[in-house]
């Protein structure tokens, strides 16, 4: 998993929405937060906190929303 994390995070890095990461906003009480996918069933959460830069929330399955 560690392998596959780091190679979201240099796509993510070149670009943040680069359609293979499906990069989306979340809703509801989570609404200033972002996710992108590691894998089917593991994410990570972060904030954009400028124009290049961003701030990690968390990194795991779903139960990261909760």
């Amino acid at each position: 998993m560690e392998k596959q994390i780091k190679g979201r995070f240099e796509i993510f890095c070149r670009d943040p929405f680069d359609p293979c990461l499906k990069t989306h906003k979340l809703r509801g009480k989570l609404e200033n937060y972002w996710s992108f996918s590691v894998s089917e069933t593991h994410r990570v959460m972060f904030e954009f906190l400028g124009k290049r830069e961003v701030g990690l929330i968390d990194i795991g399955d779903h139960s990261i929303y909760q």
